[in-house]
């Protein structure tokens, strides 16, 4: 007869400090939560502002969902300039992490390939310029002098390949077992088949974290796309334009967004600007920790 083991499972009893301890952790992450909280429910509560509302601050925190309005997001999403805005850092979006990708797998692979002949000297080539940057006056007359003033593959080509997300790809790609490729290559493999058909398939979790850092940091890119563009101007050029009132392009004129309210506006374009990414992160989540390598070797 089976004994259930739920019955025989030790207690442990926690000391007073312990208990102390954990109250205190639980306080501290519920107070950075509403910290966390408060800011967002206030910026979302102000883009469903109506036009003709009339009150203090916090009291349109608490405003009841049947008093909403719609009038920011139809005037944004009826606006030719915002959406232009929204399809350029989409392309630059799928652009950079696609192209980054392509070039980060192979080398990082590449790297952890401990027989590789001069694979100190390459590792010390590439942290060099992660350590002393070559500025921007250098980055600048490079990507002008290859014709890509203008173009959105000037914001995500010069930045590609990130150091530090190559070297966190290595580590990973060194800790799958090395038997999986010794095996590969007594069958006959080639070293490109052996990173296609072994490494990846087993390195979905890193490739898609690597592949969220590179999709955040390109949405999210400013500073490239002000330095080389000159009329495709992205999302976060549009938002800083709208948040601090420019005037620089004819889609922030003060009757581009018709009658909706400016406070309203800012917060729905703050709110449109970050919602891609915010509903990214659930679908990528699980990769954080699945266990890719999990019954790969036997025996």
């Amino acid at each position: 007869m089976k004994k259930d083991n739920s019955q025989n499972a030790v207690k442990v009893k926690l000391s007073r400090t312990d208990r102390i301890f954990n109250i205190c952790v639980d306080a501290f992450l519920i107070f950075m939560l509403i910290v966390l909280v408060i800011p967002l429910w206030s910026t979302i509560t102000l883009s469903f502002r109506p036009n003709h509302y009339i009150g203090s601050y916090l009291e349109g925190m608490f405003l009841p969902p049947w008093k909403w309005s719609l009038d920011a997001y139809h005037a944004l999403l009826g606006n030719d300039g915002f959406l232009d805005a929204f399809l350029n850092s989409f392309k630059i979006l799928v652009g950079g992490v696609t192209c980054s990708l392509l070039l980060t797998i192979p080398m990082a692979y590449v790297l952890s390939v401990h027989t590789l002949p001069g694979r100190k000297w390459i590792n010390i080539i590439i942290m060099v310029p992660y350590v002393f940057n070559v500025g921007m006056i250098p980055t600048y007359l490079l990507v002008k002098s290859v014709g890509l003033i203008g173009h959105l593959s000037a914001v995500f080509l010069p930045t590609a390949i990130s150091t530090y997300n190559c070297i966190i790809m290595k580590q990973f790609f060194e800790g799958i077992p090395g038997e999986l490729k010794e095996s590969a290559r007594i069958d006959g493999c080639s070293e490109i088949r052996v990173l296609f058909n072994i490494i990846i398939p087993l390195s979905k979790a890193i490739i898609m974290t690597i592949g969220l850092y590179y999709g955040v940091a390109f949405w999210n890119d400013f500073f490239h796309a002000m330095l080389y563009l000159t009329d495709k101007y992205p999302l976060p050029i549009l938002l800083r334009n709208i948040l601090i009132g420019s005037g620089m392009n004819e889609f922030v004129e003060s009757n581009a967004f018709g009658n909706a309210p400016i406070q309203a506006i800012k917060a729905a374009s703050v709110f449109m600007a970050a919602l891609p990414m915010v509903g990214a992160y659930p679908f990528i989540q699980k990769y954080f920790t699945k266990g890719t390598l999990a019954g790969s070797v036997k025996g």
